[in-house]
C-alpha cells in the first residue's frame, strides 16, 4: 500500500506541474502534441483533437511536449512563435501551479489539525531566556531580521545562528493586547545536550485555527516556510554544512512516504492521509523551487533565456540555446546517476 501512496504522490505532483504548462499553452494558443505522466515506453495512450495524453512505465517525470518548442517551426502555433510574455507564462505555470497544490494541500492540514505557534510554555533555569525575563506565554515575533510566524522558523534560524548573540522581539498579553518587548539573549552551551541553547521552551504543538481567513493565512505560510526551507538548504549545501549524503532521491523520497504510512497508520486514517499530504506539501513546494533554479534543461533555465530575449527585444540564437539546454541536460542525468546511487548506499547498505 505504501508504494502505491508513493506513486500516487509523485504522480499527483507531477501531474499538476505538467497540467501548469498544458493549461496555459492551451490558453496560449500553443499545439501540445503530447502530455503524458511517467517515462519511458507507453502503457496507455489516446489522442484526441491534436494531442496525445499517455501514462508510462516510469512512474517519476512527465512532459508536455509542444510544437516548435525545441526547433523552429513556421506554424503559427509553435511555441517559438509565441509572443515572449505568453512563452514566460507557459514555462513558469509548472512551478507555480505546484505552489498552488501545496497552498490547497497545507490550508487542509493547518484547518484539520492547527498551526505550531512560535509561544513559549516555558524558560528553562539559567539560560539567557530567563536571564533577560523572557517568560511563559510570551510570543516571538522576530529573531534579528528574520520574521517569525511559527515554531519551525525559531528551529530553523538556529540552525544557521547556533552560538552567536541573537536580537528577540516579543509580544506578552497584558490585558485584552499585546505588550512588545525587545531582548538580545546570547547561547550557552548546554551540558546536558552538548548544543548552544537559548532556554526558550515551546510545545512545538498545534493551536487550531480560528476561522477560514487564519487557516488561508497559515496555509499559505506553510508553504512559505517550506520555500524557505529549501532555500536555506541550498545554501547550506554550497557552504558545506549540507554534505552530499543528505541528498534525497526518488528511493528516498518512497522510502520516506513508506515510513510515514506505516507510523501515522496506527493513528487511523484520516491521521495517515494528512500525514502524507504533508510530505506531498514538501515535495511539491521542493519541486516548484528546484525548478525555478536558473539551470539550464529546467523551467528555470528556459527562464533564463526568455527574459534575456524580453530584455534584448530579440531570442538568443536557438542553436546556442539548444546546446546549453543539452549540455545542462547531460549534467542533470549524471546528477541523477549519483543520486540513485546515493539513495541506494543509505536504504540499503547503511543500518
Amino acid at each position: 500500500m505504501s508504494t502505491i501512496i508513493a506513486i500516487l504522490v509523485f504522480g499527483l505532483i507531477i501531474l499538476i506541474h505538467e497540467f501548469g504548462h498544458f493549461l496555459l499553452a492551451k490558453l496560449s494558443g500553443i499545439a501540445v502534441l503530447e502530455f503524458s505522466i511517467g517515462m519511458g515506453p507507453r502503457i496507455v495512450s489516446f489522442v484526441r483533437g491534436e494531442t496525445r495524453y499517455s501514462i508510462k512505465a516510469f512512474p517519476f517525470g512527465g512532459s508536455c511536449m509542444m510544437m516548435g518548442e525545441d526547433d523552429n517551426d513556421s506554424d503559427p502555433r509553435a511555441f517559438n512563435n509565441k509572443p515572449v510574455w505568453s512563452r514566460i507564462a507557459v514555462v513558469a505555470a509548472g512551478p507555480v501551479f505546484n505552489f498552488l497544490l501545496a497552498f490547497v494541500l497545507a490550508v487542509i492540514i493547518v484547518c484539520s489539525v492547527g498551526y505550531d505557534p512560535a509561544e513559549l510554555i516555558d524558560v528553562q533555569p539559567g539560560f539567557s531566556a530567563e536571564e533577560q525575563g523572557m517568560q511563559a506565554g510570551d510570543v516571538i515575533t522576530r529573531m534579528d531580521h528574520t520574521p517569525i510566524v511559527i515554531y519551525r522558523d525559531i528551529t530553523m534560524f538556529m540552525l544557521t545562528h547556533t552560538s552567536q548573540p541573537v536580537r528577540v522581539e516579543f509580544k506578552r498579553p497584558v490585558g485584552d493586547g499585546w505588550e512588545k518587548h525587545t531582548v538580545t539573549l546570547t547561547p550557552k552551551l548546554s551540558e546536558e545536550t552538548g548544543t548552544y541553547m537559548l532556554g526558550i521552551v515551546t510545545s512545538g504543538g498545534r493551536t487550531p485555527v480560528s476561522g477560514a481567513a487564519e487557516g488561508l493565512k497559515y496555509g499559505a505560510y506553510e508553504v512559505v516556510y517550506w520555500i524557505k526551507a529549501v532555500v536555506k538548504s541550498l545554501g547550506m549545501m554550497v557552504t558545506g554544512q549540507v554534505h552530499s549524503d543528505d541528498l534525497a532521491g526518488p528511493i528516498r523520497m518512497v522510502t520516506m512516504v513508506d515510513e510515514t504510512v506505516d507510523e501515522s497508520l496506527v493513528y487511523g486514517v484520516t491521521t495517515m492521509l494528512l500525514s502524507v499530504a504533508n510530505l506531498c506539501v514538501l515535495f511539491s513546494a521542493n519541486l516548484g523551487v528546484m525548478n525555478l533554479l536558473p539551470i539550464p534543461a529546467l523551467d528555470g533555465g528556459r527562464l533564463a533565456f526568455l527574459l534575456i530575449e524580453a530584455v534584448r527585444g530579440k531570442p538568443v540564437d536557438r542553436e546556442k540555446e539548444g546546446m546549453v539546454h543539452a549540455i545542462g541536460m547531460a549534467l542533470l542525468m549524471c546528477l541523477m546517476v549519483f543520486i540513485l546511487f546515493n539513495d541506494i548506499s543509505n536504504v540499503f547498505f547503511r543500518q
